[in-house]
């Protein structure tokens, strides 16, 4: 069974399934590499005009899997007569472990959290139970969060002496502030939906029997709207990130003046007009 399953659907979402329920989607196996592989198809794909990631099973992504970070943990500790003979060697050996262990997270951020993040599209996360470290951060790193009723965010990296990945601790605190981003990581504090959406960490939260129909059918109504006008919304929204007032502003100009000749923009007009819902078809 493939760790990652993708849903092409009619009504113009395609939705992504973590499938490691075993493990509650924690990320081991090929299943980051195959999100990577998933966003860049739904990324490309017109057809295709907002996408949602969920979980398989009573979890949406525990984080990082813990047996490889054993594994690993062992294979680089070693005993301690094998490390003092080694010298500068072991230390040599470190550099390169640690170098090529940081480009490999880089990588791997930008092919799920920041893809996530900046993509021309809306993207969501259907949370249905726990997201938990790693798991947490790949959900905050979409631009809205549809969560069940027993959805739970837990930071989880204090625990375990991390101190955390996957843009977490950026989203986290555009979210919902310095301070409370802060205790929220160093506490390890668990969020359920309801403080979730207290918080503004859940856009909505659902009755757990009927969670995936309503956040797919919210997902639809993100499908239906003028595609090119989003995602210039979108990139207004992250230019306003790191932009000063002045330069978000002209970039607003741009891309208003922009949507403006759009047929989509006539389009709207006119079903406003004639009291009637638009068909956006991108143009």
């Amino acid at each position: 069974m493939a760790d990652v399953l993708i849903d092409k659907r009619d009504d113009g979402v395609g939705l992504v399934t973590l499938n490691r329920p075993d493990s509650l989607n924690a990320m081991g196996g090929t299943l980051m590499q195959d999100l990577g592989d998933a966003l860049r198809d739904l990324e490309s794909d017109h057809g295709v005009r907002c996408v949602a990631i969920t979980g398989a099973g009573r979890g949406f992504c525990a984080g990082g899997d813990m047996g490889g970070f054993a594994q690993r943990t062992g294979a680089r500790n070693g005993g301690d007569g094998e490390r003092q003979q080694q010298g500068g060697g072991e230390r040599a050996n470190f550099a390169v472990g640690l170098e090529r262990a940081v480009e490999g997270l880089r990588q791997t951020h930008r092919r799920t959290s920041l893809k996530l993040h900046t993509m021309p599209k809306p993207t969501v996360a259907i949370v249905n139970g726990p997201a938990a470290g790693a798991g947490m951060s790949l959900a905050l790193s979409t631009d809205i969060r549809l969560c069940s009723d027993k959805a739970v965010f837990v930071p989880a990296f204090a625990r375990i002496a991390f101190s955390g990945d996957f843009g977490g601790s950026y989203f986290l605190t555009k979210l919902v502030g310095f301070g409370l981003a802060r205790e929220v990581y160093f506490t390890g504090e668990r969020i359920d939906a309801q403080r979730a959406r207290e918080l503004g960490i859940a856009n909505k939260v659902y009755p757990h029997d009927s969670y995936l129909d309503q956040a797919l059918a919210y997902c639809a109504k993100l499908a239906s709207g003028p595609p090119g006008a989003i995602a210039r919304m979108k990139e207004n929204f992250l230019r306003a990130e790191r932009a000063h007032v002045d330069e978000a502003l002209d970039g607003e100009a741009a891309n208003m003046s922009l949507s403006g000749w759009t047929q989509d923009h006539r389009e709207g007009v006119k079903a406003f007009i004639e009291k009637r819902d638009p068909q956006f078809t991108g143009d």
